[in-house]
């Protein structure tokens, strides 16, 4: 029995699908959802849901949704929690339950489908690729396998959530997505992954990223940055993917205070580090943090500083302290930053 089919006999026998985003949910995890629902639909299921948490904010997630008219719902925990036994739950772009999803730990999950690195993943169904670029170029595979009807909305979905997610064909990419991407572009709206390309940005967006420039250390070939209290968390990524391009630094981690939480992003091209890992060991202990050798997040709930949080100049100034000290412990970072260089850039 290949994977396809196993896939396609589970989805058969049941009578719903919830298909749940990880939190913030990008496009790859987007599109991966939007892939399943269609080869549930093709097995024979007509109620399908997909569900998130957290916010779509960053411009070009929202662009995503709106003009690929992505159907939506706010995620509800009594939604998996109670559902009946011919209900399926799947994870997309995610594996295990209460990491970077808000489904309560020991949920019985029946789907996985995912590219990042994770332990102890279990479900009925699971194809967890690390070696994988992107969990969109999985589902294209299956699309493919299932001979699922590929139309223009789900062709650009997945070509646009491939693109995104290897930053072009740059980062992680593997002969399967450029496989993936030759299926896809014949189907794909062009006019349409253009207007994907080239959102707007918002004035949240420059400001944040403007703050992070401002507010850069720099240790070696490392940069570590803040937004301070933000917004827009998805500013952060794009501050880390421009930091990450100035000369001499291999490696930008940029944070901010978003809500309840303090949210990270980082980016590396030092071979000699996998900033998920070091990300992860960094704050394992104190939030959920992880993700790919060259890419990485984490969110870190602002619990910890509770006797901070009425005073934020007060509450900037520990985080910083006690994010910076994790970052440099867990990078083996010289503990001072070369300010004469900070100062020249």
């Amino acid at each position: 029995m290949t994977d396809a089919t196993g896939l396609h006999e589970l989805l058969a026998g049941a009578d719903e699908l919830l298909v749940v985003c990880h939190n913030n949910p990008d496009p790859d995890c987007l599109a991966s959802a939007l892939a399943l629902g269609r080869i549930a639909a093709a097995a024979g299921i007509d109620d399908r849901k997909i569900l998130y948490s957290g916010d779509i904010s960053h411009q070009q997630n929202r662009a995503f949704v709106n003009l690929l008219d992505i159907d939506l719902l706010p995620f509800d925990p009594a939604l998996v929690q109670d559902r009946a036994a011919d209900t399926l739950l799947a994870f997309v772009d995610h594996s295990v339950p209460g990491a970077n999803n808000r489904v309560p730990d020991g949920t019985p999950v029946d789907i996985v489908i995912d590219h990042h690195p994770a332990d102890d993943v279990a479900a009925r169904f699971v194809d967890h690729r690390e070696t994988a670029g992107a969990t969109a170029t999985i589902l294209t595979e299956y699309v493919h396998a299932l001979d699922v009807e590929l139309d223009a909305t789900l062709a650009t979905a997945l070509l646009f959530a491939i693109r995104r997610e290897t930053l072009g064909f740059l980062r992680g990419v593997t002969r399967a997505e450029y496989d993936a991407a030759g299926r896809l572009h014949e189907h794909a709206d062009i006019d349409l992954l253009n207007k994907l390309s080239t959102p707007s940005v918002t004035g949240a967006t420059i400001d944040a990223i403007a703050t992070a420039i401002e507010n850069r250390k720099i240790r070696g070939a490392s940069l570590i940055t803040h937004v301070g209290r933000t917004t827009d968390r998805d500013a952060l990524p794009q501050a880390a993917d421009y930091l990450a391009t100035l000369e001499g630094v291999e490696t930008a981690i940029v944070y901010g205070i978003v809500d309840d939480a303090i949210h990270l992003s980082a980016r590396s091209t030092d071979s000699r580090i996998h900033i998920g890992d070091a990300i992860r060991e960094a704050f394992e202990t104190v939030g959920s943090a992880g993700g790919h050798r060259e890419m990485a997040g984490g969110e870190i709930p602002l619990g910890i500083f509770a006797d901070y949080t009425t005073d934020d100049t007060q509450l900037l100034a520990i985080v910083e302290q006690i994010v910076t000290a994790r970052l440099v412990a867990g990078l083996n970072l010289s503990v001072e930053e070369d300010e004469d260089r900070s100062e020249r850039e």
